[in-house]
């Protein structure tokens, strides 16, 4: 039984097997957001959790635990955690949209070294990595234009935390290894799958390991309430102006490749 004042947790509506598929040269990918069982969850676009064999000498790599986050112009926030070894690479890639007000805006970029972000150790044998939003009194310093909390968590077994969630936000878990128990009922959490969270306006969401250790990313936003329409890595509100975004991707007026003889400095 919840003891008496215990903040009820929010619970687990759906469960989504990341399904692994090639995806380029060495590439395989294990994509939860994004498959037709779950088309977008709002903020959210896409989840990929990926591995690339033979990575090392790649240029523009970025170091273990290292952030990327980038913000483009016309409709996407894009962000990649590489967690790097000798020849293999493995990461998650989200994609946030944007508030309509903001589709236009100049292109963002943002990275921080591993050592650079703010970890909360709530009790001995948990850390999360503040990469956005706030746990246990631990801010991060990246900025995104829709309201976003993304945390990576390590839990060592037989701990039991609870994390805070404004009450507007959509949710998700997405387990790399281990399993985890979520919410009151203790859905159990396997590696590989998202888990999507109740939109019943609870503020904590309790989880807890039990015989393995679990390693997850928590990943919450305000949802946007706008029109999708996506076609390619363009997202907008309509398909007048998806048309449009193709025209001015064509006359090199948005994006990084706005000059037309535009290369990057690390491909």
């Amino acid at each position: 039984m919840t003891a008496p004042n215990t903040p009820i947790s929010r619970s687990i509506t759906k469960s989504i097997l990341s399904r692994e598929q090639s995806e380029g040269v060495g590439a395989r990918v294990r994509r939860s957001i994004g498959r037709p069982e779950l088309r977008n969850h709002d903020p959210f676009l896409m989840l990929d959790e990926f591995s690339h064999e033979d990575f090392a000498g790649h240029k523009g790599t970025i170091g273990p635990g290292d952030l990327q986050w980038m913000t483009a112009g016309r409709g996407i926030v894009h962000s990649e955690m590489p967690v790097k070894s000798q020849t293999r690479a493995h990461g998650l890639q989200l994609w946030i949209n944007l508030p309509k007000e903001h589709k236009m805006c100049e292109p963002q970029y943002q990275e921080l070294l591993d050592g650079q972000i703010p970890r909360a150790t709530p009790k001995d044998g948990v850390v999360v990595k503040v990469i956005a939003g706030e746990s246990h009194g631990v801010k991060s310093q990246v900025y995104t234009r829709t309201s976003t909390m993304y945390l990576d968590f390590n839990m060592d077994k037989n701990k039991t935390i609870t994390q805070t969630i404004p009450s507007t936000y959509t949710g998700f878990l997405s387990m790399l290894k281990g399993t985890a128990f979520i919410g009151d009922k203790e859905f159990e959490g396997k590696a590989h799958h998202t888990l999507t969270l109740s939109e019943d306006g609870a503020r904590t969401v309790k989880i807890q390991t039990k015989d393995d250790d679990a390693h997850f990313v928590f990943i919450a936003g305000e949802p946007l309430k706008d029109p999708i329409v996506q076609h390619c890595p363009f997202v907008m509100n309509s398909s007048e102006e998806i048309f449009d975004t193709f025209v001015d991707y064509q006359n090199n007026k948005n994006g990084f490749e706005r000059a037309r003889n535009w290369r990057s400095t690390i491909a």
